[in-house]
């Protein structure tokens, strides 16, 4: 308040100099707007000596402007420049409100929330995502404009308003590191996952869940998805050992940096039939694996399709920017 109160004297000052310089040199000056530049030329201490004063009065004012207005305006300046760094420093310390919206919350640092902000700044170029936690300062180089911090605590509400989750596209909760002991894991990340669904039952919600059998605690919170963190790395390993080579095919499917890679589309006006939908994309590049979470598309080639169906292809990015 008082910043702004100290700007509006300041404008007011400029105002009231430009027009008692005019009315004392209207011969001199000729103008308002010349005027107005004689005297930031005189408070900015520029004075290029296109415009001075010539008469005794326009003199003494001018000697006026020089005791006050270079000062006043000095001041200002320094109030400017400390508010952008006062604005910086904040948002390093994750105390800015997030004001847009359609961006992904990450809840949790660690060196997966790392990795799947890298994968989403990489996968989508429009997109933002704000992360949440509880360090003191962004543990992201925040001249990354497309990645903004909010400090708090993970289960207030406070902070998730602070990251604007009701306009936001989706959710991620990541388990949190820090505590040993799964169980403990699991009830944090179902207790952050009731606050968000209480916030915004209507953004996706995407959980890390620790344990397989927890997740029949979350039934009565509409969660949307659930990664089983540890037994997915678990059955990765077995089939990688089973089958040489096939982690690099999950590889693939679950990141946009390398290889073919999965993509949703929505279904065209011509696609009556799976089969019809299968033959048209094929001709294009791209395989048709799935419609929502059902992968027997092969088998059902004569069955219509839905027309809330949510179909899924294997191509390169060249292919789905072709047929989307």
């Amino acid at each position: 308040m008082r910043n702004l109160t100290l700007i509006l004297y300041t404008v007011i000052f400029v105002v009231f100099c430009t027009i008692v310089a005019y009315l004392l040199e209207s011969d001199n000056l000729e103008s308002l707007w010349n005027s107005f530049y004689f005297v930031m030329t005189t408070f900015s201490t520029v004075g290029y000596g296109d415009y001075s004063p010539v008469t005794f009065a326009g003199k003494l004012f001018a000697v006026f402007m020089y005791l006050v207005g270079i000062g006043l305006l000095g001041v200002v300046i320094g109030k400017i420049v400390d508010a952008f760094s006062i604005f910086k420093r904040k948002r390093e310390e994750g105390k800015v409100n997030y004001m847009k919206k359609s961006h992904i919350i990450i809840v949790g640092w660690n060196k997966k929330t790392e990795a799947a902000i890298q994968e989403i700044l990489s996968t989508n170029p429009t997109i933002e995502v704000v992360l949440i936690d509880t360090l003191n300062k962004s543990p992201i180089d925040m001249t990354q404009e497309r990645v903004h911090y909010v400090q708090g605590d993970v289960t207030a509400e406070e902070t998730f308003e602070k990251a604007n989750i009701s306009e936001a596209k989706s959710v991620i909760i990541f388990s949190d590191e820090s505590i040993q002991d799964p169980s403990l894991r699991d009830a944090k990340t179902l207790t952050i996952a009731i606050v968000v669904e209480r916030l915004a039952p209507s953004v996706h919600t995407t959980v890390e869940v620790l344990t397989e059998e927890h997740t029949s605690n979350f039934s009565h919170v509409k969660v949307d998805e659930f990664i089983l963190s540890q037994e997915t790395v678990s059955r990765i390993a077995v089939r990688a050992a089973m089958y040489e080579g096939v982690s690099k095919v999950y590889s693939q499917l679950i990141s946009r940096q390398y290889g073919e890679d999965l993509y949703k589309i929505s279904k065209k006006d011509q696609w009556i039939t799976y089969q019809d939908a299968f033959n048209d994309l094929l001709d294009n590049g791209a395989t048709l694996i799935a419609d929502g979470a059902k992968l027997d598309i092969n088998r059902r080639l004569n069955e219509k399709i839905p027309s809330d169906a949510e179909l899924y292809v294997i191509c390169n990015e060249e292919t789905y920017q072709k047929i989307s």
